[in-house]
């Protein structure tokens, strides 16, 4: 994961553990004022929500327990594809440019320019140089790009 990945989790993490998890409690608590488990639909809704916040911070607590940070700016390449570059590209048929940042899993958001390294354009490209061509079907349409800038920011 990047260095920004690694931060989101981070924040993420922090506002689980000390906003939602405190709120949660107070409000299963306000619930249980209500009367009868059985039929307290607040009580079980915050219930649900309980589980789907502790659900979400042991998920980030082991992926930032597992991860391999990648700081792009201290690796020795040059003019190569690798993972946490920036990578601008033209697509050949209407020379049209498009930039995406290599991300891991939980970072990528494609509207943001943040590709995963596992989407099939990020395997293409990776290792690639600047300008070389690489060809890639999309939606059963071959597409032609070239690779026009790499930025290790």
């Amino acid at each position: 994961m990047t260095i920004n990945g690694q931060s989101s989790l981070r924040d993420e993490l922090r506002k689980l553990k000390s906003e939602d998890r405190p709120n949660i409690i107070k409000a299963i608590a306000t619930a249980r004022e209500f009367g009868d488990l059985k039929e307290n639909a607040e009580y079980h809704a915050a219930k649900e929500k309980q589980s789907f916040i502790e659900g979400r911070i042991k998920d980030i607590d082991s992926k930032l327990s597992n991860a391999q940070v990648i700081d792009v700016t201290t690796l020795n390449v040059s003019d190569k594809v690798v993972f946490g570059s920036t990578v601008s590209l033209c697509n050949l048929d209407d020379n049209s440019e498009i930039t995406y940042k290599l991300v891991g899993e939980d970072e990528s958001n494609i509207e943001s320019g943040l590709l995963s390294y596992k989407a099939p354009l990020a395997k293409a490209i990776m290792s690639k140089n600047i300008n070389d061509f690489v060809e890639f079907k999309i939606m059963d349409i071959q597409k032609t790009f070239e690779i026009i800038k790499i930025q290790y920011v």
